[in-house]
């Protein structure tokens, strides 16, 4: 059972209609900035998903979709920072944090990140935890880590490269640069670019069109491109034959 005193620490909100999850980031006053609160809440709602949601749309209240981690947590409010005195102690807390995003890659969920605005470290590294990216013209990402002295330990660095390349990643996270809208399509950043005051309406035409796919064969493809990358042609080959296998039993079963 989901714990609301949890989602409201965290400032997040979680809605289940049918097939489809939303989370939305919530706390616009603050740009929807994150805390240790947060990423263990979005961990928390991925142990608890019911077990009919297909489609997990990930979104921001108020002006931006995340402003990142929330700064005030390095000037002492709130809970603080591991020091990495204890390596393995500070490894459990990190590998707790992650947990908020590894859940997002499961096949049998499609995760759709609808992002607008502001989408800086932590927020970033949430939209490129999910599998498909829908942005508004005014989205603005940013990898800043690096520029505040940490890494990107969110998941973020393997969708990163694996998205743009080797080449493109190291420039932009050690840059810290700003991608708009336009680049983030342009380099596959994002699936799809609209106007800010069409975002829903082309998320919601996007997850209709997910839901329209049989449930068993979306969730075996899933599996099939997650790991199509690593594996050898004939591996994939392999895996294509099980995968169809079990497919053709489920369809014809007697």
């Amino acid at each position: 059972m989901l714990d609301e005193g949890v989602l409201d620490e965290g400032g997040l909100r979680f809605e289940v209609d049918g097939a489809v999850a939303t989370v939305t980031l919530n706390r616009p006053e603050r740009r929807n900035a994150m805390t240790f609160a947060t990423w263990r809440g979005l961990a928390a709602i991925g142990r608890s998903l019911p077990a009919g949601v297909r489609v997990v749309v990930l979104r921001g209240e108020g002006p931006s979709f995340s402003a990142g981690i929330d700064l005030g947590m390095f000037s002492g409010e709130g809970e603080g920072f591991a020091d990495g005195s204890d390596p393995e102690a500070a490894d459990r807390f990190i590998a707790e944090l992650q947990e908020g995003y590894t859940w997002l890659r499961r096949p049998e969920i499609v995760t759709v990140a609808a992002v607008h605005g502001h989408a800086i470290g932590g927020g970033f590294q949430l939209a490129l935890a999910c599998d498909v990216r829908v942005i508004a013209d005014d989205t603005k990402f940013c990898m800043k880590e690096p520029a505040l002295g940490l890494v990107p330990d969110l998941t973020g660095t393997k969708p990163l490269v694996e998205v743009v390349g080797i080449g493109r990643a190291l420039e932009l996270c050690l840059t810290a640069r700003t991608v708009l809208a336009d680049e983030a399509s342009r380099i596959g950043l994002a699936e799809t670019v609209v106007p800010r005051d069409g975002l829903d309406d082309a998320v919601r035409d996007l997850v209709t069109a997910l839901l329209a796919v049989n449930p068993g064969a979306a969730v075996a493809t899933k599996r099939l491109l997650w790991q199509a990358a690593e594996n050898t042609l004939e591996e994939q080959c392999a895996a294509e034959r099980r995968e169809q296998i079990g497919r053709l039993r489920e369809l014809f079963a007697r």
